[in-house]
């Protein structure tokens, strides 16, 4: 979202979750998203524009509207390791062992890349989270021609601050 952002593609979203320790550069998050499964009455107003919708949302989308989708691909095991750091300074614990959750995410990615390939109204392109913070330039690149060609690809690749990739694995 931050590259988007930088590079000139209108956004969704309201800042009512302020930065934080986890993300000190915001959420880029819209609220009514998080009511997809019951509502999606939002989407009319997201036309046009990026919003960050958590993966397992996807499948309640309207079928009537058409969407390209950026699906961010991180290594499972960063994921658990960065939900599990998350939750420690909450003063929670994972619901269940780390191999347990990145089965389940495994198999939920699984489920929305079918979706996405079967569905006319998804066009989607997967981005790896760790390719683009070793080159943010060919990241940029890839997401503008997707996205028509319209963006700064220069300001979207200094939108990456290597600094912020924690919870690294290898």
């Amino acid at each position: 979202m931050q590259m988007l952002y930088a590079g000139g593609h209108p956004i969704l979203a309201d800042d009512k979750r302020a930065p934080n320790e986890d993300n000190p550069r915001g959420y880029f998050e819209y609220q009514p998203v998080r009511a997809t499964a019951r509502d999606v009455s939002w989407v009319g107003d997201a036309q046009g524009k990026a919003v960050k919708v958590i993966y397992l949302l996807i499948e309640h989308l309207p079928r009537n509207y058409f969407y390209r989708v950026i699906l961010m691909h991180r290594d499972l095991s960063e994921v658990v390791a960065s939900q599990a750091a998350m939750l420690a300074r909450k003063g929670a614990a994972a619901a269940a062992t780390p191999e347990r959750l990145a089965s389940i995410y495994d198999s939920q990615m699984a489920g929305v890349k079918r979706l996405l390939r079967s569905a006319p109204c998804f066009e989607a392109i997967e981005v790896g989270f760790a390719s683009c913070i070793a080159e943010p330039r060919n990241t940029a690149r890839e997401v503008n021609r997707f996205l028509g060609g319209s963006l700064d690809e220069i300001a979207m690749s200094h939108a990456v601050d290597p600094s912020l990739y924690r919870n690294r694995i290898g």
